[in-house]
């Protein structure tokens, strides 16, 4: 069964980070290297097997916004480190399981996203992300499907332009994948009524240009899995 399926079954209002990353990158969407972990053992092996230092998230279905109660844990160097932030994310309320992932490089931070909006149907989104999405507000929108001419529109029309190119000795961002992410949210949303919302912030610009996205967030509609 495949993660989207799973979650109506279940009655889950949105999919966990690691269900809506398998749905991503089936879309072909960059999603960094992850695996789950139940206790602070396999945490540990888990970390050592995708290479220090790591990310290591609190996950549950109903865990929706990690940092804001302490969920995630950054920068972990050590097996010792891991598993004493293992320990303490499990006893955050609603961690269900531990997510492991390894620890992008990157200053420059995007969101891209979906939302359904009730008189145009499936929006796209695209803007600075990061902290900057709430203090900045420097997004755009386009109703899906798009084209890869579309997504490039996009690009160039929020304020925050100049970010995509050379920064602070750091190559420009991978117009063309960015452009194939945006593509793929509208596709997303387009083949699955069930979706009623994707949030991807951040999308990293590593250093080297490339693009991965470290968090991702599907809403589903609660109407749609009623009739399941």
């Amino acid at each position: 069964m495949n993660p989207l399926d799973e979650a109506l079954g279940k009655g889950q209002s949105a999919l966990n980070e690691y269900q809506a990353k398998q749905v991503l990158a089936g879309f072909g969407v960059p999603t960094c290297r992850e695996a789950l972990a139940r206790d602070p053992e396999q945490a540990v092996a888990e970390a050592a097997r995708i290479g220090f230092p790591v990310v290591l998230k609190a996950a549950g279905a109903t865990l929706l916004h990690k940092t804001e109660v302490g969920g995630v844990a950054l920068n972990l160097k050590s097996p010792a480190e891991v598993k004493e932030q293992a320990s303490r994310l499990l006893k955050i309320p609603g961690c269900e399981t531990l997510l492991v992932q390894e620890m992008i490089q990157g200053d420059r931070e995007l969101v891209c996203g979906l939302t359904r909006d009730a008189q145009f149907g499936p929006c796209v989104m695209f803007g600075l992300g990061g902290v900057l999405t709430e203090v900045l507000g420097d997004t755009v929108f386009r109703v899906a499907p798009l084209t890869l001419a579309d997504a490039a529109e996009m690009m160039g029309e929020i304020r925050g332009v100049k970010f995509l190119g050379p920064f602070r000795g750091q190559q420009p961002a991978d117009k063309a994948a960015l452009a194939k992410i945006l593509v793929a949210l509208g596709a997303i949303a387009l083949q699955h009524e069930a979706i009623r919302a994707i949030d991807l912030n951040p999308v990293k610009i590593r250093p080297d240009g490339s693009l991965v996205a470290v968090d991702a967030l599907i809403s589903l509609s609660s109407t749609v899995a009623a009739k399941r």
